[in-house]
């Protein structure tokens, strides 16, 4: 009888222990922004989470419609990355939404009865800013100093008929 209810005891402050309580939330964000000699575009958040109950938890991502681990990289801090196409990145504010392990077996459910993910309440929001990234100048120096050229030419030359006119 008491080992049933030392177990049972147990397991609810395992259970109360997994689940972070109060959490509070400090990012930092970065991502490339000079897309003139790479082929994709790598985001980076790093987060600290702290729980007032000090609980560990592990975390998942949902970017764009995929879901991805989201990896301790130190005490209360967490990090997110992913990459993107340069045609398919886009400016602006990309939403990551976080899952713990009661939210996220509860986006599993939602998958294999194929219902909308985001119709599940995740565990937090992050927003994240993207200015985009930098793919060179408008017109190459190529072919400016090419215009630049011909242009000059151009007036060297007719200059130079009217004068023998």
């Amino acid at each position: 009888m008491y080992s049933k209810l030392i177990i049972l005891s147990l397991f609810v402050t395992l259970t109360i222990a997994t689940t972070c309580t109060n959490p509070q939330i400090k990012q930092t964000f970065f991502s490339t922004e000079d897309a003139t000699i790479v082929s994709q575009i790598a985001y980076i958040t790093e987060f600290t989470l702290k729980c007032s109950n000090s609980a560990q938890i592990q975390l998942f991502a949902e970017v764009g419609g995929k879901l991805t681990p989201v990896v301790r990289v130190g005490d209360d801090k967490y990090q997110v990355s992913w990459n993107e196409e340069i045609k398919k990145s886009k400016s602006g504010t990309h939403t990551i939404r976080l899952f713990d392990e009661e939210s996220f077996a509860a986006v599993r459910k939602a998958q294999r009865s194929g219902e909308d993910i985001q119709s599940v309440k995740g565990f937090s929001t992050l927003n994240v800013s993207h200015p985009g990234a930098y793919n060179g100048p408008w017109i190459n120096s190529e072919l400016l100093a090419t215009g630049l050229v011909l242009f000059v030419g151009y007036i060297a030359f007719s200059q130079r008929s009217k004068i023998l006119s």
